[in-house]
């Protein structure tokens, strides 16, 4: 007989609303949906929290984080995959586009943009195929267009790997995110624990390297997202400018732009505008970036990323419903959305047939507790 999970009396998070009810889970699907408030024979009462679709995360640098706990101190790469993964189902993520590094600055004798990526892609893909994954994980490059290696590590990938999404990264100080050099020169020394002395000596040579690779590099980036079959995104888009030149090479992502004017420049050529979900709780960019909540009341926010901390999404989601004064709305920011922008068709959504992956919780005070997730039908935390 197929397996069989009725999780009843719950607020079921549907597309366009809020409804009492019931799920039928079988075989890793929603096989139905019904209303009300019964619980059935054999059925868990949720006693009335919400049964969300499974979040999904299309970019965190949390796996890097579990790679590097510290400055200087590297990680076995499988242990941090494990924890990564265990992490993101705690705080009811279901798939996860894991976000890794290509372009490396070699001759930095940090070595803070030491060459990982194929290595790393390798270990996530041998670990998912071997079913030791609790959630579904995919393949998000960030192509680093001022270094010295790009182009000799995209060709390390091709379509076999399923690439999801492709984003291209210019983190050349002086502008986009890194327009105040000191606010550039404080969090790279912080958060690599690198001198300040000869620092100017460094952006000199970031300059540089931009200045004879950038063109090149960029192009090569979204030629290897075409032959991947990947979705393309920009990263801190902060004029109209570099919002419009996005668009002509096929950017359909928008991550975290910087301003308003780039927010407004999105949305007029329909690219799907990310934020960050810590910027939305903590009320503001740390970067001194626009504010998410900004965009969100003008109608410029699609999708949340949790980036730096896992359990922020589900709080952004949690607030933007309020903000909006609507749930379903402010739920499908971190589901139906990026499941949508990223090409995925079989999830995101409560909806016979799709996957069962689900997140259920409760809100404590305006903060979303997590009682429960699952993953293809399987209780994952």
């Amino acid at each position: 007989m197929p397996q069989e999970t009725i999780l009843a009396n719950a607020r079921l998070v549907l597309p366009d609303e809020v409804v009492r009810g019931a799920l039928c889970l079988r075989d890793g699907r929603i096989a139905a949906i019904d209303c009300g408030g019964s619980v059935p024979a054999g059925a868990t009462d949720c006693a009335g929290d919400y049964l969300a679709p499974g979040l999904i995360e299309l970019h965190t640098d949390n796996l890097e984080r579990h790679m590097r706990p510290r400055p200087k101190v590297d990680w076995p790469q499988r242990a941090a995959i494990v924890a990564h993964d265990r992490e993101l189902a705690g705080a009811a993520i279901t798939t996860v586009f894991d976000a890794i590094r290509v372009g490396s600055i070699v001759s930095d004798e940090t070595k803070r943009f030491a060459r990982y990526a194929r290595q790393m892609a390798d270990e996530v893909l041998a670990m998912r195929a071997s079913g030791a994954l609790k959630i579904s994980h995919h393949i998000h490059l960030r192509a680093e267009i001022c270094s010295e290696t790009l182009i000799e590590e995209l060709d390390e990938f091709g379509p076999g790997d399923k690439v999801g999404i492709l984003s291209l990264m210019d983190h050349t100080p002086g502008q986009r995110q890194f327009r105040d050099l000191q606010q550039f020169e404080d969090y790279v020394c912080g958060k690599n624990g690198i001198s300040r002395d000869g620092f100017g000596d460094y952006i000199a040579f970031l300059y540089a390297l931009r200045d004879r690779v950038g063109a090149r590099h960029e192009a090569a980036a979204v030629q290897a997202a075409r032959r991947y079959g990947a979705t393309l995104a920009s990263h801190d888009d902060t004029t109209a400018e570099q919002v419009r030149h996005s668009h002509r090479h096929g950017v359909a992502i928008a991550e975290f732009p910087t301003t308003m004017e780039a927010a407004e420049a999105c949305f007029d050529v329909g690219i799907a505008t990310v934020m960050g979900a810590p910027n939305l709780v903590r009320g503001g960019s740390h970067s001194g970036n626009v504010a998410a909540e900004t965009l969100a009341q003008k109608g410029r926010l699609d999708i949340l990323s949790s980036d730096y901390v896992p359990a922020a999404l589900l709080m952004g989601a949690v607030r933007l419903g309020a903000l909006w004064g609507d749930m379903a709305r402010g739920i499908a920011t971190v589901t139906a959305n990026p499941a949508r922008h990223a090409g995925l068709t079989d999830r995101g959504v409560l909806a016979e047939g799709t996957r069962a992956d689900l997140a259920r919780f409760s809100v404590l005070d305006g903060v979303p507790v997590i009682n429960a997730v699952w993953s293809e039908g399987e209780r994952v935390a």
